[in-house]
């Protein structure tokens, strides 16, 4: 076979891995969105045997094929009332427009939500209050000639007047007053009592022993002499009533994980194992029951408000990826005290810095090989590039937050994702993880796509050399790592470069463009560096090439 037929078979085969991975939920949430608009055009049939990112007309996903970014359905035919859990599952999406139909009803709860960057509901038959949505995002929005009613959220007021037109009984900027209008608003009830419900529903889908854990996370103090960080486990205590219960919201995210149920005696008897202290927190594992394990973290220092707090932790609660660990909830206790935890499932497998730096090299049985390191990079890549794809900055990427699942050749999880928001970048606590800052962080504090792809070809060339990024833990100057990374990315690369578990591989050639990769990532200029889709895309050509092996 000549090398253009290798060539254009790696690339169906790339092509059919990526388009062939769209989240089973969104999936499931586009099917029962268009079976519920009963009379919809038959050019827009999708079946579950069907690839959705190929065959489904008016779908669009994200280059990496994992989730659903574009949703357009034009004149499509489509009639009556949009679903609950179905557009609003859909939580990477970036455009919805589904003008000319015939949709009716109000506008599910559940949109409040999405980061739209555009909504286009123009000529259709909707009705009641227009929803309050996240606006950060929007650009373009046209919900002319329908049927709402009442005043426009003030976030929406800032579109034109035409946005809004030919709906006769809305008021509000850019259109009339409500009061000169004589249009009496009723609350928005309604919408209020449906998001509530959507709450209790999802709790029911998570077991109500779950929701206890949380909330009594949320209102336990931990003893006054912490644990001393180790294996020590410790049971947690309840408080003293005259610390004042039940301060602190809950909120749980999941699509349906089912958990044996507890307790409170189950739980104020959990052993409550310190797994480690960062700049954000104290991370604590719970082994609740002999089944259900949750990885918790204390954070310390916030600076945000409440709102700003619970905003950031619905974006990071949508993430739905299997190589991100999911957030399974969080809590706010006030703004004067250190009450803020956020609640994750446990990955068993331990963090990538223990497995390179704490004195093992073997992974279940299996030695951090070659084969594991590069599965566990091009994993990790996918994770990031989802996260970027939702809008999302890391912004914490360091070997410690990459997680191993335990079971022998699964792949890596990314943890700790876009809590970086919530505190003050200029913090001391955050000079531990400067290693694998890009120079315009160090500069600005500014964290970004770009900067992320810093932090993650920092990484790389940490899973590839075993030197270690933070400094800080070993008493050396923490700036040593950065300068040495700029040489590496500017010198004719040796052998000598790796690791020497690994320089016995081989698959040396590899370990060069994985390299050379990481090097593209570690560019000064942000401009230069490529974006995380670009990265996962290069080491899945990597993995592929044949002819590297020597």
């Amino acid at each position: 076979m000549n090398p253009f037929a290798i060539f254009v078979f790696s690339v169906t085969i790339l092509l059919h891995r990526a388009t062939s991975e769209l989240n089973d939920n969104e999936r499931t949430a586009l099917l029962t969105f268009i079976k519920n608009l009963a009379d919809h055009d038959d050019s827009y049939d999708w079946t579950q045997a069907q690839s959705p990112c190929t065959s489904w007309k008016g779908v669009t996903c994200d280059p990496t094929g994992v989730t659903v970014t574009h949703l357009k359905l034009p004149a499509a035919n489509l009639v009556g009332e949009i679903p609950a859990n179905t557009i609003g599952k859909l939580y990477c999406l970036r455009v919805l427009s589904l003008p000319d139909n015939r949709l009716n009803g109000t506008i599910p709860f559940d949109f409040y939500g999405l980061s739209l960057e555009g909504l286009y509901l123009q000529n259709n038959h909707f009705s009641g209050h227009l929803p309050y949505m996240n606006t950060k995002d929007l650009k373009k929005l046209d919900v002319s000639n329908n049927a709402f009613s009442c005043r426009i959220p003030l976030s929406l007021s800032k579109f034109p007047e035409s946005a809004f037109s030919g709906n006769e009984n809305l008021c509000g900027s850019p259109l009339e007053s409500c009061v000169l209008k004589n249009i009496l608003c009723p609350a928005r009830s309604t919408i209020l009592t449906a998001k509530l419900e959507q709450n209790v529903v999802v709790v029911g889908t998570i077991g109500f022993g779950l929701l206890l854990l949380i909330l009594i996370i949320c209102c336990l103090r931990k003893k006054k002499q912490p644990p001393a960080t180790g294996s020590n486990p410790n049971s947690l205590e309840a408080p003293d009533r005259t610390q004042g219960e039940g301060n602190g919201l809950v909120m749980m995210f999941d699509d349906g994980i089912t958990t044996n149920s507890f307790g409170i005696e189950d739980l104020l008897q959990a052993s409550a194992e310190v797994l480690g202290t960062g700049g954000f927190g104290t991370s604590y594992k719970l082994q609740v029951t002999v089944e259900k394990t949750m990885s918790t973290m204390r954070l310390k220092d916030v600076t945000v408000s409440k709102m700003e707090f619970e905003s950031q932790m619905e974006v990071l609660g949508k993430m739905k990826n299997e190589h991100v660990v999911p957030l399974r909830g969080y809590c706010y206790g006030s703004q004067d005290d250190d009450e803020k935890w956020v609640v994750y499932d446990y990955v068993h497998g331990g963090s990538l810095f223990a497995h390179l730096h704490g004195g093992s090299i073997v992974l279940n049985g299996t030695q951090l090989d070659w084969d594991n390191r590069k599965r566990i990079a091009l994993s990790a890549a996918k994770g990031v590039a989802y996260l970027h794809v939702c809008k999302v900055v890391h912004g914490n990427i360091k070997s410690s937050n990459i997680l191993l699942r335990q079971e022998t050749n699964k792949e890596a999880v990314v943890a700790d994702y876009g809590l970086n928001t919530l505190f003050d970048s200029r913090s001391s606590s955050n000079y531990r993880v400067m290693g694998y800052w890009a120079l315009e962080v160090l500069k600005n504090y500014r964290f970004s796509f770009k900067a992320d792809v810093y932090s993650f070809g920092v990484l790389l060339l940490e899973l590839l050399t075993r030197k270690a990024p933070n400094k800080a833990s070993t008493g050396e100057v923490w700036n040593e790592f950065p300068m040495w990374v700029q040489m590496v990315a500017h010198e004719e690369p040796k052998v000598e470069i790796f690791d020497g578990d690994l320089r016995r591989d081989q698959n040396i050639n590899k370990m060069f463009k994985m390299l050379q990769i990481a090097k593209d990532c570690v560019e000064i200029v942000p401009d230069k560096r490529p974006t995380m889709h670009k990265v996962v895309s290069m080491m899945e050509e990597m993995n592929q090439d044949v002819t590297s092996i020597v």
